[in-house]
Formats: C-alpha cells, structure tokens, sequence
C-alpha cells in the first residue's frame, strides 16, 4: 500500500526547481545508443520510467554508469541483441523509440509493444509508415514489433497526423540512412526540437525541427557528446495550476517561458498573475478564478497532458461554466469520476467536459486512472476543505520526481505513506 495522505486549504507559498524533461529524455537516452563512443547526459530526472528505461538498455549490452542522479555515462559499443522485452518495458510507451534507434544503427530491432497510461488508443500506424517509406519491412508477433531492413535509404514522409512519438522515430531511423529524408506535417514539440539538438551534437545533420517540415541528412555514423536535457514543461506547468488552484503564490524556476506560453495564458485568462523571467514563471492567485474554454492541440496549442490539471482547477471557479474539449486522447476523462467524489460538478459528452465551477472541494479517497490525472487529483486534495488520500501512485511516480516533497516544500500538507499504520497518524496529526 503507498498512498499520498493530503490536508487541503493551505496556499502553496515560495520557489521550485524543475526537472529534466521525462519527454524529453526517455528518446534522448534511446538515441544514445546509436553511437559506440561515450555519451553523457544530464538534468534526467530520477523517475520510474527513466529507470526502467536504463535497465532495458543495460539488458542488451550497453554499459550505463549513474555519475550522480541526474547524470549517466552511457557506452553502447557491447550490444549484443536488438530484442529489448522485458515486463517493465512493455508497461511504458517509450519502449517503441529502441525500433527507431536499433533500425537506424543495426537495421534490425525486435521492441515489445508499448504500454503506459491507459487513456486512450496509441496507434504505431505512422510510425509503421514511416519505416516502409526508409526500407524497413515490418511484422508483428508476440507482442513485440520486428523491423528488418538491408539498408535504409531516404524518403519523403507526410504524416497523416501530427505524432510527437512517430516523428521522433522516424527521425532517429533516417539519421544514419542514405540520403535526405523529408518528414512533413512534422510534430513541433519541445521534446522533438530537444532529440534533434541531441543527435546533431553527435554528428547528425537535421535541420527544420520545431517546425512542420523536417529534413534529415543521413551520415555515416555518429560520435559520443555530453549534453543537458530541457526543463520538464508538463512538471512546470503541474505546479504553476498547482499555484492557481490553492490560490497560492508560486515561482517555478529553471524553466523556459517559451515552452509555457499556452499555460501562462489560460492561467491569465482565468484570473491569475503571471510573471515570467529568463528562466523562471511567477503565478500569483489572488482574487476568485474565472472559467475558459480549453481545448488541446499539438504544440504550440494547449497540452494533452496539462488537460486534467487546468480542468481540476477551473472546478473552483465558483459561478462559472467552463468547456474542455480533449482532441488528442479519447479516454482521458476518466478522472472526473474521482473529481465528483471531491464535489466536482462535470458533465462529459463524448470529448467534451463541461464544467460547473463550486465554492470548494472535500476531501475524499479517489485513485489515480493515469500520470497526469494522478497529479490533477492530487492539487485539488490541496485546495479541497479536509483530508484525503490518492491511491495508485506508481503512475504519478512514472514522471515526477520528489512530488510530495516538493509540494511539501511550498507548503503543501502531504507525505507518502506506505502501511495503515502511517495512514492513521497522517490523518491524526494532519499531516
């Protein structure tokens, strides 16, 4: 049993320190196996995904040396297969960018089929596309994608839909293949923008990335590099609703404000300050916050993955109906139903979330259906009057790190707790 024990009304108050970029950095240490010389990388962040991540590539033969807990020294010159599988690595999405990065380097890969939250269909169908179009042949069995190639050589690629995962695969596919791939109707991302930094320090030739159009100039082989993962903007942004929703005062460094614009706008749209340095966001909420009209988009829109959060907080916007439209994942509302035992009034039709905003929340004990639900549910405990428990907090661990503590830091009163025994003294001792 690990739950987060919460006692809510308490306004989160001072400054934190954001991580790397689980997004960022789960294709980042794939690539990195796409050299035989040395590469190291820091500002990871010390989550379950990321270590699961490392685990799978030292199961094939790749030498990962911990230089602190940020940093690893990745060596892959020893691997001795390209068949990465593994309980662990099939509950994870990130799994499928070893196929991207084994095809480019040994043309041949054989990944088990990606798992992770469970809020809605993840199709490979670009993806698969995308390796045809190089020259890959592509079969399913047993749970796992094999792609077998003689040589890779370039294309032009029109991705049928904007796909942040499948971009960042064909991308890594079409490094080390002949000639110049085109990927149009290309993801825009931080995170692709981030790989692409990445690959280009170890010698490769992509140019374009952040826009829709791509193009990759194949080499012949890549080199070792250090390099430092971007700031987490999904954490970031976790802790600048975080602010909004407990009517805080909160300054979220090591950040890029860029990377936040859509966040800070709708956190202005509903009422709160927001106050933006080089590398810091400031969000103030002082006054009642009112409702918007949230729909999310691939970047630069509105995050998929900062829906439940902002929904979560415009609950509290006593007076005012407020409409979340979710075009990205079909099952990503199934949070609300945790909401509603904390006083949450919502509707869903179809895609759509209308939310009616209350006074305040209860606490209540809700469970976590995903990651980024799971960090929803648990502002709103701290915003919501009295005590509260989330259960299943293995998915917030799979891409926050120190969350409790951190929150705890701002003022949060929250800690994990791990037997009924401590459940039963968190709720006696408020926390």
């Amino acid at each position: 049993m690990e739950q987060y024990a919460i006692w809510g009304v308490n306004p989160l108050v001072s400054e934190v320190e954001i991580g790397g970029a689980k997004n960022a950095a789960l294709p980042i240490l794939a690539a990195a196996i796409m050299t035989d010389e040395t590469v190291i990388i820091d500002n990871l962040p010390d989550i379950k995904d990321i270590n699961v991540l490392l685990t799978a590539m030292q199961n094939i033969g790749v030498f990962i040396e911990r230089i602190d807990r940020h940093k690893v020294k990745i060596n892959a010159s020893r691997i001795h297969t390209t068949v990465v599988e593994g309980e662990n690595i099939r509950k994870m999405r990130a799994s499928y960018y070893f196929v991207g990065a084994l095809l480019g380097k040994y043309k041949a890969a054989d990944v088990a089929l990606p798992g992770g939250c469970a809020i809605g269909n993840r199709a490979i169908d670009q993806h698969e596309k995308g390796f045809k179009a190089l020259g890959a042949k592509i079969r399913y069995e047993h749970g796992s994608i094999i792609a077998e190639a003689i040589d890779l050589t370039s294309a032009n690629i029109f991705m049928d839909v904007v796909s942040v995962g499948a971009t960042i695969n064909i991308m890594m596919a079409a490094v080390l293949a002949e000639g110049q791939t085109v990927i149009e109707n290309a993801a825009k991302e931080p995170h692709v923008v981030d790989l692409a930094n990445f690959l280009n320090s170890m010698g490769a030739n992509i140019k374009g990335a952040g826009t829709d159009i791509i193009r990759v100039k194949g080499v012949t082989s890549l080199h070792g590099t250090e390099y430092t993962v971007i700031p987490d903007q999904i954490e970031a942004g976790t802790f600048m609703m975080a602010a909004a929703i407990t009517k805080g005062d909160v300054t979220v460094k090591n950040v890029i404000p860029k990377h936040l614009e859509c966040i800070s706008a709708k956190l202005e749209e509903i009422g709160c300050e927001v106050m933006e340095s080089d590398d810091a966001i400031r969000v103030v909420a002082s006054k009642r916050l009112s409702g918007t009209q949230v729909k999310t988009m691939p970047y630069p829109g509105y995050p998929t993955d900062m829906q439940p959060q902002i929904a979560v907080t415009l609950g509290l916007s006593m007076g005012y109906t407020s409409i979340i439209k979710e075009s990205i994942f079909e099952n990503r509302f199934k949070y609300l139903d945790e909401l509603r035992k904390m006083g949450g009034v919502v509707t869903v039709e179809g895609n759509i979330a209308i939310i009616e905003g209350v006074q305040e929340y209860q606490g209540a004990s809700v469970t976590a259906p995903d990651l980024r639900a799971g960090a929803a549910l648990v502002i709103a405990a701290l915003a919501a009057d009295g005590f509260s428990t989330v259960d299943q907090i293995q998915y917030i661990e799979r891409g926050y790190e120190d969350f409790p503590e951190k929150l705890a830091s701002l003022g949060g009163r929250i800690r994990k707790v791990t037997n009924p025994e401590e459940l039963k003294k968190a709720r006696l001792r408020a926390v």
